[in-house]
């Protein structure tokens, strides 16, 4: 398998840009805009919990592109299914039911920015959960396309490079149209300027190169189950930074998501557990 550029990448052909095209729309473009915008009429912690709906919704187009065997007749095929109807019940759950509040008290650190940070994010409707739900449906097609772009074109860096600067043109183009003001380019205050800095390097270009080695390797499903690990990050940064309240419709949400991700994480690692054939040696002792 042929994971380094330098040197061995293989011809770029019409055909491998076409898969780079579709990798970049549903991978970067429509995938951060449906995130940033459902985020902005949404909380980090809901957001970030619904973006936990990836690993079920890859395994269902995994099957759907038989890229993955349901096996419902097993105990691990049953469990990712089981785990996927789960997972999908706690999104609902986090996206239509709110609850009290839970009482965690309040954290001692204060940004300046949080007080509007937090009444930005409690004006949202349904239209913000519904945008990440498309947003993690739309990084599922994009996994299981780069899988497939494994087999096709074995240079994860190199496919990478190319996915990022047809997105970033991709994405000026339609931000030209949906603001057209030069203002809303500025990158200042300061926080613009360190969020794009950030998105850039870290999340799209670290991030991207490290998903599309780590698909190439393990599979689809195999890197999306480590997703839950995000939403106890963000949801302690949030109340820490933010000052975000804990609402028990939240918490009931994630815990059915975490716990149906693993289900079908579980299934996953039964259904490749190697079947124990029988030696000479064990069928004389029987």
């Amino acid at each position: 398998m042929l994971y380094g550029c330098r040197g061995r990448r293989p011809p770029i052909t019409r055909a491998v840009l076409i898969r780079v095209f579709f990798c970049s729309i549903f991978g970067l473009t429509l995938n951060q805009i449906t995130y940033f915008i459902g985020l902005k009429n949404s909380m980090p912690t809901i957001a970030c919990a619904l973006s936990n709906l990836l690993p079920a919704l890859t395994f269902v187009l995994a099957v759907v592109f038989k890229q993955e065997d349901a096996k419902l007749k097993t105990l691990g095929g049953l469990a990712k299914l089981t785990g996927t109807l789960v997972a999908v019940a706690g999104a609902m759950t986090l996206s239509m039911y709110h609850g009290p509040v839970v009482p965690i008290g309040q954290s001692a650190i204060h940004l300046h920015s949080a007080n509007n940070a937090v009444n930005d994010s409690t004006r949202g409707t349904i239209i913000g959960p519904l945008l990440v739900i498309i947003s993690a449906l739309t990084w599922a097609i994009w996994f299981i396309i780069q899988a497939k772009m494994g087999n096709f074109y074995p240079a994860p860096y190199s496919s990478s490079a190319l996915m990022l600067g047809m997105a970033t043109v991709e994405c000026s183009i339609i931000g030209v149209f949906i603001v057209p003001y030069k203002q809303e380019w500025s990158l200042f205050p300061s926080i613009r300027f360190v969020a794009c800095v950030y998105g850039g390097i870290v999340c799209s270009g670290i991030g991207v190169c490290m998903m599309s080695w780590c698909i190439q390797r393990k599979g689809a499903l195999f890197v999306s189950v480590f997703s839950p690990l995000l939403l106890v990050i963000v949801a302690v940064l949030s109340w820490a930074f933010l000052r975000e309240k804990l609402y028990l419709g939240t918490v009931l949400g994630s815990v059915l998501i975490v716990i149906g991700l693993y289900a079908v994480l579980w299934g996953k690692s039964k259904e490749m557990e190697p079947h124990k054939v029988d030696t000479p040696e064990d069928i004389e002792m029987h």
